[in-house]
């Protein structure tokens, strides 16, 4: 009976240590459970989209998120402006200063003598392809003696962005760019994407609200060939002026450059833009309002003196 009883009390005691190790377990594999589920939650919020991590990852849809970044980058940059004639090519830009104590960024480049660029998104990698093309076009000269084609360097651009696209340890280039030129066959204009596309245009503009600016070259191109010089600078500040939201065009926000067949690239900022602004606004600002002129007498009473 005594061995009976002890092997009972062990029995019993075995049974309540499996209890006690069987609710510990419970209670740790909730507490993992919550944790798990705590991390994932916050996972998700941290990281909404799973197919933007990588610029080589396809998403369902097909598309490359990376990509729609980079060129949602160049929508939200400052507005720029680009138009060409026949001989000369003209590009007009806004510019940002990050705080009222700062200056304004700097988006108009010269790369030659014949060649020059305005940019819009993000204005480190812009300056990145700026010094990109500045030696090319220098390694060309030292090379054949001779100005580099600018189809040819705006091609070379865009096989360096296409690069950004396909490299996993890479990332696309944040910018577009406006790129003017004039070389033995003609004025050109050209426009960069971030997805290593390049095109063409008579007239373009980029950046943000550039849709007003586009509307107004699209109703005003067609006599853009045939335009001097001063008429097509003032296509382009008309055109720009029309993605101003808040404010106007003035000489600390604007800036403004031209080349073309007879003429070397030339800057034009601050005092020296003034004249070029003030020939833009409309006459009836321009001029005071005209007195009232005066009502037509009627016929003099006779002397009856």
């Amino acid at each position: 009976e005594r061995s009976g009883d002890r092997l009972g009390s062990r029995r019993r005691s075995t049974c309540a240590h499996q209890l006690r190790a069987l609710v510990f377990v419970c209670r740790t594999s909730r507490v993992h459970w919550k944790r798990r589920t705590w991390r994932r939650d916050r996972t998700r919020v941290m990281f909404r989209n799973q197919y933007d991590t990588d610029v080589t990852l396809w998403s369902p849809a097909g598309r490359i998120h990376q990509i729609e970044y980079a060129m949602e980058a160049v929508k939200q940059g400052s507005a720029a402006v680009g138009a060409r004639s026949n001989r000369h090519v003209v590009l007009a830009a806004l510019k940002r200063a990050p705080s009222e104590l700062s200056s304004h960024q700097k988006k108009m480049f010269r790369i030659d003598d014949h060649i020059g660029m305005v940019m819009a998104g993000l204005t480190a990698d812009g300056r990145v392809l700026c010094r990109y093309m500045r030696k090319e076009c220098i390694e060309h000269h030292y090379v054949f003696d001779s100005s580099m084609n600018v189809g040819r360097l705006v091609k070379q651009v865009a096989d360096k962005s296409q690069l950004g696209t396909q490299r996993s340890w890479k990332r696309p280039y944040g910018v577009g760019m406006l790129v003017a030129g004039y070389d033995s066959t003609g004025a050109h204009l050209y426009q960069t994407c971030p997805s290593g596309n390049y095109f063409e245009f008579y007239a373009m503009a980029i950046g943000a609200r550039s849709q007003a600016a586009k509307t107004y070259l699209e109703r005003n191109y067609e006599g853009f060939p045939e335009c001097t010089l001063d008429d097509l600078i003032k296509h382009a500040l008309k055109a720009l002026k029309e993605s101003v939201v808040d404010g106007e065009l003035t000489t600390k926000n604007c800036s403004l450059c031209y080349l073309g067949e007879d003429t070397a690239f030339t800057l034009v900022e601050n005092e020296a833009l003034e004249p070029l602004l003030s020939a833009i606004i409309p006459e009836e600002e321009t001029q005071a309002e005209d007195p009232p002129q005066a009502e037509e007498q009627g016929a003099q009473p006779m002397d009856s003196s």
